[in-house]
């Protein structure tokens, strides 16, 4: 989002993803709280919009709104592609590996793509087949 000529010190990134994680952090807390008050055991995207009015950021509901419904789409789409057509779920540690080797993604394109993200054999031999 920032201009080409622009460039941003490692510390101030590291700052930024700490706000971030802070946040992450605080919408999931509220979300959890949202959904413990409705008896329900799983956090839904309502409860997740729910816990943004309550924390004051409510001018931002439809914006979130429009991108878990365009995250949606994408999602049936890759689902109708096959992409996890097998019909199985992931097992907790394809889970796990599943969301390093996205968080090795984000870390890459973050630094401008320096470093390959690792693959999911990598971060977890035993899911080698």
């Amino acid at each position: 989002m920032l201009p080409p000529d622009v460039r941003v010190a490692r510390d101030a990134q590291d700052l930024l993803i700490e706000c971030c994680v802070e946040f992450i952090n605080l919408i999931s807390s509220e979300s959890n709280e949202v959904c413990s008050r409705e008896e329900k055991r799983t956090i839904a995207p309502e409860h997740v919009l729910k816990a943004l009015e309550v924390l004051g950021f409510g001018e931002y509901i439809e914006e979130v709104y429009a991108a878990y419904e365009q995250h949606k789409l994408e999602t049936m789409d890759s689902l109708k592609g096959g992409k996890w057509s097998n019909g199985a779920e992931m097992t907790e540690e394809e889970a796990v590996a599943e969301q390093q080797r996205m968080f090795a993604e984000a870390r890459a394109r973050m630094n401008g793509g320096a470093a390959a993200p690792p693959k999911q054999a990598d971060l977890n031999p035993s899911l080698e087949s």
